[in-house]
């Protein structure tokens, strides 16, 4: 009689707990189909297929003058960075020299993360070209329509990849006056949008009128890309490209929680360069990356998969060239564009110690990466290697 009365009385307590177990199970496959879902509607980058392997006695024609440079560029192995030279994927040349933490006594390998500095613009724009080229995004869509607060009505995702906002360096604007930014506070990218919308911020010109190169921008990319994704800018990036092309040595800079690892900058004298207020901005700098890594990332640029034809000659075409002359801008890369149809395309970066040059000869299929943690601007004399590879007029015979 106990028995049957204890049994008829956890009946409905056992149905109730099914109930709420299969619900839970319900809601977690729920949450993880969704997940799912948006990660197969990222846009990733896909590696270059297999390119044509060189010949040794083409190898051998070409790095002795490469050689040749480099000790001429950094005699008795001076360079305080990654170099390197390859074509058709394939490593050419490379060297890794100087400290990467003085004080610990620890070097530069091929291993070894350094800051790119502006060279992280050109990634920023090819997550951005990858969500225009997927559809989740237009060129020519108004900022204000992603970012509800940004206060530049004309202004579009082009003229950001393209440096023609009009708009005022944040590490100017915010230097000074107090009112704006109280400079003992690290700076976010969430930050500035926020003092562009309440701070009156004047433009240095109007939107659209002239090329005005400005970190600005690519800060407030970066913020487009976390709005579209749904994810943090250095997810985005992660899921977008690094993952995707085996880049294990690339990340981007996370102030509070990568500070004491990361590789310190130095001053030309050798004196290290601590941190200050706009270390924590992203987009327009803070990848930290190696030179290898970096050639995983042009070669799948390069690829016949990276963009569709009509958008990729969008990202080419020039966009700062008020003036004639032949210093120009397209989506996301520096160009020179000779009367004789010759275009060298490029980016350099400056933040703090670190300099880098990013050099991609598209119609020989050559890749040369120059980075540095120690303040010098022979970092940008490898483009001076160009002539070696094809019709570029830059004057090799200056380093000869």
């Amino acid at each position: 009689m106990k028995m049957s009365l204890l049994k008829k009385t956890n009946i409905p307590q056992i149905l109730f707990l099914i109930l709420v177990l299969s619900s839970c199970g319900k809601d977690k496959k729920t949450t993880t189909d969704t997940v799912s879902a948006v990660e197969d509607t990222m846009p990733r980058m896909k590696p270059h297929a297999p390119e044509k392997r060189l010949s040794q006695a083409y190898i051998n024609s070409v790095k002795g003058r490469i050689n040749h440079f480099y000790t001429k560029n950094w005699p008795n192995n001076s360079m305080n960075g990654s170099f390197l030279v390859a074509r058709n994927g394939q490593i050419i040349f490379e060297r890794y020299n100087g400290y990467a933490n003085k004080n610990e006594g620890t070097k530069i390998t091929a291993d070894t993360p350094v800051q790119i500095a502006s060279v992280s613009k050109v990634l920023t724009a090819t997550t951005v070209l990858k969500l225009v080229n997927a559809g989740k995004l237009d060129l020519d869509q108004k900022v204000n329509t992603i970012l509800k607060t940004f206060p530049y009505e004309d202004c579009t995702v082009r003229m950001l990849l393209s440096h023609r906002s009009g708009m005022r360096n944040y590490a100017y604007f915010t230097d000074h006056d107090k009112s704006i930014w109280d400079r003992h506070n690290q700076l976010t990218n969430a930050d500035i949008l926020n003092i562009l919308a309440t701070k009156d911020i004047g433009l240095e010109s109007k939107t659209g009128t002239r090329f005005g190169y400005c970190n600005t921008n690519y800060a407030m990319l970066a913020l487009i890309i976390e709005k579209i994704t749904g994810l943090k800018y250095k997810e985005a990036m992660s899921e977008i490209i690094f993952k995707p092309l085996g880049m294990t040595h690339t990340y981007v800079f996370d102030d509070d929680k990568d500070r004491k690892k990361i590789v310190p900058s130095y001053k030309g004298n050798g004196a290290e360069i601590g941190f200050d207020y706009l270390d924590n901005v992203y987009g327009d700098k803070n990848v930290f990356s190696t030179a290898r890594d970096l050639l995983k990332f042009d070669r799948a640029r390069n690829s016949p998969d990276f963009l569709k034809p009509a958008l990729l000659k969008e990202v080419y075409t020039g966009y700062s060239n008020e003036r004639k002359g032949t210093k120009n801008y397209g989506l996301g890369i520096r160009m020179i564009n000779w009367e004789t149809g010759q275009n060298f395309y490029f980016h350099n970066g400056w933040w703090h110690g670190n300099t880098s040059s990013y050099i991609p000869l598209q119609k020989e299929n050559v890749t040369i990466i120059a980075l540095s943690n120690k303040m010098t601007t022979k970092t940008y004399a490898v483009r001076k290697l160009a002539p070696i590879f094809g019709d570029y007029p830059f004057n090799f015979k200056d380093e000869e």
